[in-house]
């Protein structure tokens, strides 16, 4: 039980580490170190797919973390 959980757990942070490499290949400099340029962008499309995505996969991955150090 506890390598399948192990093993779980290295897929997902794999796929976290993907997804948040492709969420943060859009972003300029300016983005990076805060520089937003002074206005409110709301995510569409793809771009709002990868977030909800980050957030689905880190929840995961926090659960499982959980369920590791219980079993």
């Amino acid at each position: 039980m506890t390598q399948v959980v192990f093993l779980i757990q290295i897929i997902l942070s794999i796929i976290l580490v993907l997804v948040i490499l492709v969420q943060q290949k859009g972003t300029g400099l300016g983005g990076t170190f805060g520089g937003d340029l002074g206005f409110y962008r709301t995510k569409r499309g793809a771009e709002k797919l990868l977030f909800n995505l980050t957030i689905l996969i880190s929840v995961l991955f926090i659960i499982s973390s959980i369920v590791g150090l219980i079993f």
